[in-house]
């Protein structure tokens, strides 16, 4: 049988690291509700991240409905049609209108020069998104948010360790910046996620929110959701981080390696590469141009039959769903570069333990398609 070889894979230590936490775990008795692991994560992940307040979530959609909760958003929010669709449904489960925006061609992330148009009485928020880890126009976003007081959320689900033009950890932009530890991500906790926050009050309101709003055992504040990571998963991610580094070291290699072997493949385009430490490497995405002649879809399901489980993210764009197609931002004339990108956008599998030779075969595949 052929080995079948996926987009992503989660970073798994050797299990007999695992079990002295289990085993922990299991002495202590305390399952959930904040305990030990719990604890020590957040304050890890503070420091690894370069944060001073964090709180972790079971997973990283709740983390964005309940960021939104915190800051009190209401009306519309101008978000962006590339992103999986959690980040739009956050917004809906909060009964919120998302407003579209076209996306920068070169970063495929929200274009800040569309911003302004965009913005409405109705406006509160903006919600940009890091995509594939790439830090967004921070400095541009926050001077818009300013002149019209609007909050800003960063969805940076795929942003684990990416630094700013600055030094500085690029969650520390915004109001607040959201995590997602789902096991397709660079840093797992199986599911998990997590909201970066600037002070120790607004954290204090987002762990009583994750919490049902309780206060203590009789008092409840406000009305909360059970948002909270067990502790089994806080565990996993305390390994997990013993490990990181070099798991993104490894990702950074194959980066390299795929960047050397397409770059005389007529038709596939790498996308530009991030500053070092701006990055993360946490997709690799290729643009299949129209030149190719299979095209995007021909060269996917050609992957595919030879066993190589790429994806085409972000396809469709979320504002073709049918729960947001009718509104006024998602029409396609709104959205050139997004629906284009979507269009033409394909994922090669980038992840720790993916050897030199199968990153080798993947490029010989796509190479004997473009022939």
């Amino acid at each position: 049988m052929k080995k079948v070889i996926p987009v992503t894979s989660p970073l798994l230590p050797p299990l007999e690291e695992f079990i002295p936490y289990l085993e922990e775990i299991w002495q202590s008795r305390f399952l959930t509700n904040g305990g030990a692991m719990h604890q020590a994560l957040e304050q890890e992940l503070c420091d690894y991240l370069g944060v001073e307040h964090l709180s972790l979530f079971a997973n990283g959609t709740l983390a964005l409905i309940t960021a939104l909760q915190a800051l009190r958003i209401s009306g519309e929010v101008i978000t962006t049609p590339y992103s999986f669709v959690a980040t739009s449904h956050a917004l809906n489960w909060n009964g919120l209108k998302p407003v579209f925006v076209d996306i920068d061609p070169v970063t495929l992330n929200l274009n800040p020069r569309k911003i302004e148009a965009a913005i409405t009485p109705q406006t509160t928020a903006i919600m940009p998104v890091h995509c594939y880890g790439n830090p967004c126009a921070t400095r541009e976003i926050q001077r818009i948010a300013d002149t019209y007081n609007l909050k800003v959320i960063y969805d940076a689900a795929h942003a684990f360790g990416v630094k700013d033009g600055g030094g500085g950890s690029i969650l520390r932009h915004g109001d607040l910046s959201i995590l997602s530890f789902h096991a397709t991500k660079v840093f797992n906790t199986f599911e998990g996620g997590a909201i970066i926050c600037p002070d120790e009050k607004t954290k204090q309101r987002i762990d009583h929110l994750k919490n049902f709003g309780f206060l203590d055992e009789v008092t409840v504040l406000m009305p909360g959701i059970n948002g909270k990571l067990n502790e089994v998963s806080a565990a996993f991610g305390l390994l997990q981080l013993k490990h990181i580094d070099k798991a993104l070291a490894q990702r950074r290699q194959i980066d390299q390696l795929y960047r050397s072997l397409l770059a005389n493949v007529p038709g596939i385009r790498c996308l530009q590469a991030g500053k070092e430490g701006c990055s993360n490497h946490a997709y690799f995405p290729v643009l299949v141009e129209e030149g190719f002649p299979l095209g995007r879809d021909g060269l996917y399901h050609h992957l595919r039959q030879h066993d190589v489980l790429v994806r085409r993210y972000f396809y469709p764009l979320i504002s073709d769903f049918p729960m947001y197609s009718s509104l006024p931002s998602a029409t396609a004339e709104t959205l050139p570069v997004a629906r284009a990108v979507s269009a033409r956008i394909l994922c090669l599998p980038i992840y720790p333990g993916l050897s030199r030779q199968e990153v080798e075969s993947i490029v010989e595949v796509i190479s004997g398609a473009g022939r």
